[in-house]
This record gives C-alpha cells, sequence and structure tokens, in this order.
C-alpha cells in the first residue's frame, strides 16, 4: 500500500475516533459530558498501543487513556477475549485519575480475528461515597470502585454489576446511562472500522500500526533534537487544601527526548487533592506536546518521547488509598509549572499563568418542604488564560482542559438550580503589553423550597496566576455567601434555603510590560468593558482625553 493511502487510512482513523467521541456526546445523560465535553475516545492496535485519539475531549483523559489498555488486556486476558465483549473501570491508578471516570474498553474484531482496541472515558456526575469533592480521607470514602471487569460478556450485560452500581449512586440514570453511551460509543468505532479495513483490504491494523508510529515518532523526535540541550527548574505555588502547595519541575532537553523531573514536589495532602502519577504524565506530556510538536497527532510513539517522573508519595505521584476525587485541581496547574522552566530555555514561546484549575462546583440539593426534590448538579466554568506572546489571554477559557463552560439552561434543567449571574469580571485580566483572559462572575442559588451543599474544587484564591516578562498577576478566586461570609476554595459547605454563593473566578496573568500595551487596545477594552477607568489611568496611563473618548459610543 502506498504512503498516501496509509496516510488517508490515518485520517480516517482520527475521524472514526472523533464520531465516536460525538455519538457520545449526543447519548450521554450527565451534562458533565454532553454539555461540557468532558470525554474522550481513542482507538489502539492490538497490543494497546494508542494509534488515534478524538478531537473532541480533554488530554487529562486521552493522554491517560494512552497507557490505560495495557492495563485491560493484563486483568482480561486476550485469550479471553470474544466479539460483544465491553470492558469497564473506574480504577484512578488504571483509568484516568478518579473515581469519577468511567473508562470502557471494547476489543474490536475484524473477520473474526481481533484487531485492536476501542477505548473511551466520560466523568459522571456521581459515584456514590461522599460526592464529588475534596473532603475525603482515603480512596475509600470517594465511591464506589470498579476493578477491570466485563460489563458485558459476549453481548450479555452483566445484570448484577448494573444493580451493584444503581444502589451505590445518587444519580443511578445518569450513570448507568453514561455507561451504556460509553459501550455504544465503542460499538460505533467498532463499525467504522471494519468497513474501512474491509474497503482497504487490510486484515488487520499491523500496517497502518507501523505507519502511524513510525512516523510520529519520528517528527517528535526532529523537533526535540532542534532544541538548545539545556536544563532549566520551575517552582509553583498554589493553595492546596489546608496549606499551600509547592509544584517543582526540572526539564532535561537530551538528543532524543525530554525528562521531566517532579522531584521536590509537596508530599501526599490528606484530603483528596492528590494526583496518581498517570494523570501528571498526562498534563506535562499535554504541556511539552503543545510547545513544541502541536500539529503532531497524539499517540503512542508522539507521546513516548515525554518522559515524565515524579517521587512516589509525592502530590503528584499518589498511590492507593489516597484521596484523588480532585486530582484535577492539581493537575490542570502541572501545564503552568512546566511552562515556568520552559520559558528559561524557549524565551517568547508560552503563555502567563492562567486559571489552570476548571473553576468546578457541585451542588447537593435536598427539598425544605414537600414538592421539592433531591439532586447532584454539577457545572463547570473556566477563569482567563494567561497572555500570550504575541497575543492577550482568551477570557473564560479552560486551559489546559479543554473542556467547554456548561450554559446556565443546561445547569438549570439538571436540578432545582438558579444562576443569578454569570458575566465576565472586569480588571481580572492580568495587566501586560498583552492582557490576561478574563475571570467571570457567578451567583449561585437553588428555587424555594431547597437547601443545598456546595462543594467547591477552586484554586488561585490565596496565589493568583502570575504574569510573565513582566506583566502582572491575574484576579484571585473569590468565594462568599450573598451575607459576605467567606467559604473555602475547597471543600463542603452548607448552604442555607434563600442563601446565595457568590463567585469570582480568576483571570489569567499579563505578558510583558503594561507601559508597552498598544493605547488602542487598552480604549478598546475599556470600551468593551474588560477594564474600569481607575485601571486605565493607574497601570495604562489613559490620560482623562483618553478615558472621555472611550465614553463615546
Amino acid at each position: 500500500m502506498s504512503s498516501v493511502a496509509k496516510q488517508i487510512m490515518w485520517n480516517r482513523l482520527i475521524s472514526i475516533v472523533e464520531e465516536q467521541a460525538q455519538a457520545l456526546v449526543r447519548t450521554a445523560f450527565s451534562t458533565s459530558v454532553r454539555e461540557a465535553g468532558d470525554l474522550s475516545a481513542g482507538v489502539y492496535d492490538d497490543m494497546g498501543r494508542m494509534l488515534a485519539q478524538a478531537v473532541t475531549g480533554t488530554p487529562g483523559h486521552v493522554n491517560a487513556m494512552a497507557d490505560a489498555v495495557a492495563h485491560f488486556i493484563r486483568e482480561i486476558g486476550v485469550a479471553t477475549m470474544a466479539e460483544g465483549d465491553v470492558y469497564i473501570t473506574n480504577d484512578p491508578w488504571m483509568g484516568t485519575g478518579h473515581l469519577h471516570d468511567i473508562t470502557v474498553v471494547s476489543p474490536a474484531f475484524h473477520q473474526g480475528r481481533h484487531v485492536g482496541f476501542f477505548g473511551c472515558t466520560a466523568h459522571v456526575v456521581d459515584v456514590g461515597g461522599r460526592g464529588f469533592g475534596a473532603d475525603g480521607n482515603s480512596i475509600y470514602e470517594e465511591g464506589v470502585q470498579i476493578p477491570i471487569m466485563r460489563f458485558a460478556d459476549r453481548g450479555e450485560v452483566d445484570r448484577t454489576l448494573v444493580k451493584m452500581l444503581r444502589v451505590n449512586t445518587r444519580e443511578p440514570d445518569q450513570l448507568i446511562g453514561d455507561i451504556y453511551a460509553l459501550a455504544a460509543c465503542n460499538e460505533i468505532g467498532q463499525r467504522r472500522l471494519t468497513a474501512m479495513l474491509a474497503e482497504y483490504g487490510d486484515a488487520d491494523l499491523a500496517g497502518i500500526a507501523i505507519f502511524i508510529l513510525d512516523n510520529s515518532r519520528r517528527a517528535t523526535l526532529e523537533r526535540i533534537a532542534a532544541l538548545p540541550r539545556e536544563t532549566a527548574s520551575a517552582k509553583m505555588t498554589i493553595d492546596g487544601y489546608s496549606a499551600p502547595v509547592d509544584l517543582c519541575v526540572t526539564l532535561d532537553i537530551k538528543s532524543d527526548h525530554i525528562a521531566c523531573d517532579f522531584a521536590g514536589t509537596s508530599g501526599l495532602d490528606p484530603k483528596g487533592i492528590n494526583v496518581p502519577m498517570v494523570y501528571t504524565k498526562a498534563y506535562a506530556c499535554y504541556a511539552l506536546k503543545c510547545a513544541i510538536a502541536p500539529d503532531i497527532p497524539n499517540n503512542a510513539a508522539s507521546l513516548e518521547p515525554f518522559r515524565i517522573t515524579a517521587p512516589e508519595g509525592s502530590i503528584v505521584n499518589a498511590r492507593r488509598p489516597a484521596p484523588v476525587a480532585l486530582r484535577h485541581v492539581i493537575g490542570h496547574l502541572i501545564p503552568d509549572t512546566v511552562y515556568g522552566a520552559l520559558d528559561q530555555i524557549l524565551p517568547d514561546t508560552v503563555p502567563a499563568e492562567g486559571a489552570g484549575a476548571l473553576c468546578n462546583f457541585q451542588l447537593s440539593l435536598r427539598p425544605t418542604r414537600q414538592g421539592g426534590r433531591r439532586a447532584e448538579v454539577l457545572t463547570f466554568n473556566s477563569g482567563g488564560s494567561g497572555a500570550r506572546p504575541t497575543l492577550d489571554g482568551l477570557n473564560a477559557t479552560a486551559f489546559p482542559s479543554g473542556v467547554m463552560t456548561m450554559p446556565v439552561e443546561a445547569t438549570e434543567h439538571a436540578g432545582p438550580v438558579i444562576i443569578w449571574r454569570k458575566e465576565l469580571r472586569p480588571d481580572s485580566g492580568g495587566a501586560g503589553r498583552h492582557r490576561g483572559g478574563l475571570g467571570q462572575y457567578m451567583e449561585v442559588g437553588a428555587r424555594e423550597g431547597h437547601e443545598f451543599d456546595f462543594s467547591a474544587m477552586f484554586d488561585r484564591v490565596n496565589h493568583p496566576a502570575r504574569g510573565r516578562n513582566g506583566g502582572q498577576a491575574g484576579g484571585a478566586t473569590e468565594v462568599a455567601l450573598d451575607d459576605g461570609t467567606s467559604l473555602p476554595g475547597k471543600g463542603r459547605s452548607h448552604v442555607p434555603e434563600g442563601a446565595k454563593v457568590m463567585l469570582a473566578f480568576p483571570g489569567g496573568g499579563g505578558y510583558g510590560d503594561p507601559a508597552l500595551r498598544d493605547r488602542a487596545e487598552v480604549v478598546r477594552d475599556l470600551r468593551l468593558g474588560y477594564l474600569s477607568e481607575a485601571v486605565a489611568r493607574q497601570v495604562y496611563g489613559l490620560s482623562d482625553a483618553e478615558v472621555a473618548a472611550a465614553r463615546q459610543p
């Protein structure tokens, strides 16, 4: 087969897994999947090496899933696999880092021969236990654990497993519906793969796998070989749970790989913000790949030259039974830490620090009178991303996760919730030659006749995003009740009936000296409401006449 035909097949595989992901979005029950896109999908060869990933999805899932299928092969055994099988787990150390992610893997067959695997992951709203939050003291408190096992054996669903899962979750219909959606997502992939192999007359994926992996490895190594052979270290302090956490990293660029070591990072936290190594690896690889080889498709070979290590027992290499429910709050800040080191080696390449962690929160609603209903409502939101060397940061955009902000209408439809306010937060983007992205304001309450517990999952409260190369820090996270009572950035707080939670999400750091910002851009920001007049005058030096002109329609 010609190289052109193989390239077409490679593109076809990427299209297949993207169709997988879109099928999951269309059929999922949880708002985290169908509205926020907190999912991933991929195709693997018969040895469990990832060949292609969907464009839709988050790197915390896809890059972590690059290692997942090997665990399924070991635990299930290839010799026992059959058409119609579907396997499942939410093991944080063999999946994607916490119990709320369900990973489903299905063996792919063509003409009766086992040729590979399809895998997908989605974040579900509830898996029992304490609920989604940082308050657990061990994995055993954080929800039901599903070891790697069969969900379906030769097409026959394990009804006992379904019953067990239903009675261990607060949202059984959503959980079971999402698992069936994941299985259907893999089935779509199987159908499209069979059609492709038949069209090209291939018996299996062996030939195209070699083409994909060899070309991806070579292209990635070429990018690395062009870099300076340097070593650099960086440190970032973040909020943690009850005490600050230090994230430390050292990058060492070699001729054929980049070593990324997190030695010096803080140890385990007693609460659920610890990160399994698979998730640390996912986001460290993503940061490096975005900066060095962004146009090379993700697969096992393009990820392999990024070698990630961390001391066992550190907060970024947690071992069982450490609580890990909010592993993303630490994990999403790993790219900013990596970029602190990479900026020393490749100046004018990486952005300033951004909000990093998704601004998630979950409401556990209870009726206070007859006629109300219980509900678990999870909503994904974002702060601002860091300014870039030549561009402003993006407002209310989730980097590095790529997860979408949920629409107000979808959140309010999921339970008796009212979003009273959701708008951009002026002055939250760090000042600079290029401004950091803005965060958001939100005001959240429950419908009449309900109270709720508010599970906060925030960072950047005490350690806002730092600017780069003279840029200023972004705005810090703020969390309080409408009576002014301050709430913690992580953990569960009771909110009485009639009260609101007032949220200010963080902005990204600025890039470069604010005095060098184009005055026309400052005037534009003032007109758009991104800046207050005070900041325009005091930070950017706008004159009274320029401020007055900006007020004109």
